[in-house]
């Protein structure tokens, strides 16, 4: 087996352990709100690892079990085997993602990965399998505490000072020393602000890779001595951090999405597609955009999406096609603009594929395009139009998600049910806060 490529058993994963000397496995997995969890085994404990899977306990992550049914199984994927790229105290280190399982064997329900393999096993039922490219920005700070910038940079600024060049690019290169493969990295349009992108792949290891991007950008900045945040919106009066995601169907290895003859170059597959995005996108906000902060971003004037249209050229529409080129047909693809670098990865492309496959099915319309600025019409004029806006806050998107018979056929029970319990705590103990705002703004006065 050649040494850059990935195994595919546990055979070959117990074999490029044993020629590697790695010494310790991370296996990784995330509760139902994307939070990495990790425990580490040695490699005398991988072959058991591999076949048996490693029991731990499911009570206290959240999401998952109770306490009277707390035993869960953690199932490395031998698939995502791949080594960290730096030594631990000299030790080489290698990372798997598992699958949690019940004791029995069967996949727990509450586990996100199992929740897009689902979602993946119907598109693969009707023929389809889906790609993704994630796009992820995020700031640098000079510390956690508050969100002192690093640089006054704007979009693709060359770097400065020097320490943001080595910062990324030591991120890029620890990406792809991992498998990851980085088709762009940039400045964003905020200061402070980066932007990563992952080339496209299946969805599952886009998910996988999303998780990665996170741990290594912020271990990375950790070992500078500096902050790196994927928090949606940091900054009052400057872009947040979005999470663009290019998303295509493939069939009998060809893009299901092009049409060459069509005025947009789309498949009537693409356009279902895309209207069935269209027509379940409040709904799905949620799990896109699951904080109470990712609604301080999707607001009009910073460029993150605000209202439910689609266009090829306009960049402040939710959904937008790129242009085709000739000679690029699998580079055709939809690229939806609301989730942000915070959310779920695995859920968030579980639901996003839900919502386009009910589009191909029941063959959802999809409308003109709209090209103009949105932000520049009358009310009366998008009233006119149907043209809807993304839930404001997040007790407005638990509203929208908590009637959705799609989102919670796409989770399944219990997560649906976890995740809106969790959102409505959270949103609880949002409004009750008693902010800086407020003291500065009405103690003087009141």
């Amino acid at each position: 087996m050649a040494k850059n490529k990935p195994p595919t058993t546990s055979e070959q994963v117990l074999r490029r352990a044993n020629e590697l000397n790695v010494k310790f496995i991370w296996l990784w997995f995330t509760d139902i709100l994307g939070f990495l969890k990790s425990f580490t085994i040695t490699k005398n404990e991988l072959e058991r690892a591999l076949t048996e899977g490693m029991g731990f306990d499911g009570s206290s992550i959240e999401g998952f079990a109770r306490i009277d049914e707390s035993d869960m199984i953690a199932m490395p994927d031998p698939s995502s085997f791949t080594l960290l790229p730096q030594r631990q105290q000299g030790h080489t280190i290698a990372r798997m993602f598992c699958d949690i399982l019940w004791p029995s064997g069967e996949p727990f329900e509450g586990d996100p990965r199992h929740i897009l393999k689902t979602n993946l096993k119907r598109a693969k039922d009707v023929g389809y399998t889906f790609y993704v490219g994630p796009e992820l920005e995020y700031f640098y700070f000079q510390n956690l505490e508050a969100p002192k910038r690093l640089d006054s940079g704007s979009y693709f600024d060359l770097i400065s000072p020097d320490i943001i060049n080595e910062l990324v690019q030591e991120t890029v290169l620890a990406l792809q020393e991992m498998g990851i493969d980085v088709e762009y990295s940039h400045h964003e349009a905020a200061p402070s602000q980066h932007e990563i992108d992952i080339r496209y792949t299946n969805a599952l290891t886009a998910a996988d890779n999303v998780i990665t991007h996170r741990v290594v950008v912020k271990q990375i900045a950790q070992r500078h001595g500096v902050y790196a945040t994927f928090m949606p919106k940091p900054i009052f009066n400057e872009n947040g951090s979005g999470m663009h995601v290019n998303m295509s169907l493939f069939k009998d290895s060809k893009n299901a999405f092009l049409d060459k003859d069509d005025k947009y170059h789309l498949s009537k597959v693409g356009k279902h597609f895309i209207a069935g995005l269209l027509k379940h996108a409040q709904e799905i906000t949620l799990v896109t955009s699951q904080w109470v902060n990712s609604y301080k971003r999707l607001v009009p004037g910073y460029e993150a999406p605000v209202y439910v249209t689609w266009a090829c050229r306009n960049r402040s529409d939710l959904i937008r096609v790129p242009a085709y080129t000739a000679g690029r047909e699998d580079a055709i693809r939809v690229e939806i603009r609301s989730p942000d670098p915070a959310c779920n990865p695995y859920l968030t492309f579980a639901v996003l594929l839900a919502a386009g496959l009910e589009g191909i099915e029941k063959e959802y319309a999809l409308p003109e395009p709209t090209e103009e600025n949105v932000y520049e019409m009358t009310e009366e004029e998008k009233q006119r139009r149907g043209i809807r806006t993304l839930p404001a806050s997040l007790w407005e998107a638990i509203q929208l998600t908590e009637k959705s018979k799609l989102v919670r056929k796409a989770l399944g029970d219990h997560i649906f049910n976890a995740f809106i319990q969790n959102k409505k705590i959270e949103w609880n103990q949002y409004r009750t806060q008693v902010t800086d705002y407020e003291l500065k703004r009405y103690l003087p006065i009141l």
